[in-house]
């Protein structure tokens, strides 16, 4: 089977990535609901723009501030569990849910920050009140460095490489990939919004979250059985 080239498989995985992230971030799916029945399309569009221009903002620290010390071979180990521990804590998060709130919130301390940032911007624009709800989340930060670290250090089973390589190119296509998935889903959001006159209720959401914290806890499974196969082999010298 021929591989997929490395350009290629980075923007595949940022694409999927920034679209895994957006479904069930409450707050904003929320408000692009809201303002797209009673403003229209315009109005919610412009929400979710923001919403997945901090997102790629966050997505860059975490892939350009953080991979060096990915390289180091005791933080990648310590990287490796804490992914495998972090995504079956966000997955059963999601699947437990049971209103629909920002599933990345990283407790009382962060929410705090997340008022008081919202408190001196004030954003009185929808771009703006998009783009403020994700930056006062440092949930959404924590995601991108656990996901470069794992996408940068692991390879896919039908690859020789990473899923992300540590270059310029490679990370440039999987970060244009995530800004591409958020935009869709949140461009899909609002049309669905604005058309369905609020037929997109909570429980829909909800539900959308449910099933995105199933597929997090597959991956995570799935992932702990790679990272227990590769323990193995290193404990027999393979």
């Amino acid at each position: 089977m021929p591989e997929l080239p490395p350009i290629l498989l980075s923007a595949l995985t940022g694409f999927l990535s920034g679209m895994l992230l957006s479904i069930p971030v409450g707050p904003v799916n929320l408000t692009i609901i809201n303002e797209g029945t009673r403003r229209g399309f315009l109005r919610a569009v412009l929400v979710g723009l923001g919403a997945a221009t901090m997102d790629v903002i966050y997505c860059t620290i975490a892939f350009t501030g953080f991979s060096s010390f990915f390289k180091i071979r005791i933080i990648k180990t310590l990287m490796e569990v804490f992914t495998f521990v972090f995504m079956l804590f966000l997955g059963a998060k999601f699947l437990l849910a049971k209103t629909v709130t920002a599933p990345t919130e990283l407790g009382a301390a962060a929410s705090r920050i997340e008022q008081r940032i919202g408190e001196k911007l004030h954003p009185h624009s929808a771009f703006m009140t998009g783009f403020v709800r994700v930056l006062g989340n440092l949930g959404v930060l924590l995601f991108w460095i656990v996901a470069a670290a794992y996408f940068m250090s692991h390879e896919p089973y039908f690859t020789s490489y990473e899923w992300v390589e540590d270059t310029i190119a490679a990370k440039a296509t999987f970060i244009t990939g995530v800004a591409l998935g958020a935009n869709l889903w949140f461009f899909a959001l609002s049309w669905l919004s604005s058309r369905g006159q609020g037929r997109l209720s909570e429980r829909t959401l909800l539900r959308m979250e449910h099933f995105s914290g199933v597929c997090l806890i597959v991956l995570g499974l799935i992932n702990g059985v790679l990272l227990a196969l590769q323990l193995a082999r290193h404990r027999h010298g393979i």
